[in-house]
């Protein structure tokens, strides 16, 4: 359970930087409390995380081991090109960023910032890079590991974007943390396939 937390966490904390959602949190931060960002941020990750194991464990229950080191490996390379050519993380959503702030969000927005927070996150995250890669993840470790491990590092890197957001309204240099992102994913995939073309 601990090697499977341990991947879970340093892959999805890895590709959560310098995400999209990553953006949107600094966005929210710097329009409701931050703590309610973050609390709208921790529910929707527990679910979204729940259901990319569930989706790990249910396939990874059912097909030899081999295939699924093979497509898992080739799965990462993926996310790896994928994360050097998704420039969407560019730019925060302009939708989001030119709303006007809502009215009592200095005071008494605590639930509008939770649930608005909450249901942007879910929404941007749902089927992004970092969700398919748990759902990787999840054919190869431990159920529980892999959802604490993932939920954990996807809340504490978008906890440091509700800071910046917060506080600084600073942005995080994208392009350096894209490559290192793209890279650990390669490194997992080539470590995947080589795993089972050596245990064959």
């Amino acid at each position: 359970m601990l090697q499977g937390l341990a991947v879970a966490f340093g892959v999805v904390f890895v590709a959560e930087l310098g995400d999209k959602s990553q953006l949107l949190a600094m966005t929210l931060a710097a329009r409701y409390r931050p703590w309610a960002v973050l609390a709208g941020i921790a529910a929707a990750t527990l679910v979204l995380q729940g259901l990319a194991v569930g989706i790990g464990s249910f396939v990874g229950d059912r097909l030899p081991t081999r295939p699924i080191q093979v497509v898992a490996g080739v799965a990462f390379l993926g996310f790896a090109l994928w994360t050097l050519l998704d420039r969407d993380d560019d730019h925060p959503d302009p939708d989001v960023a030119d709303e006007p702030a809502a009215s009592g969000d200095t005071g008494t927005g605590r639930r509008s910032g939770l649930l608005t927070a909450g249901m942007a996150f879910f929404v941007s995250e749902f089927g992004d890079k970092t969700m398919l890669a748990t759902v990787t993840l999840a054919t190869q470790n431990g159920a529980l590991g892999t959802w604490l491990g993932a939920s954990a590092g996807m809340v504490l890197a978008d906890a440091l974007a509700v800071v910046v957001g917060a506080v600084a309204g600073a942005r995080l240099p994208r392009n350096v943390i894209r490559f290192v992102a793209a890279a650990m994913f390669a490194l997992f995939g080539v470590a995947l396939i080589a795993t089972a073309v050596l245990d064959t």
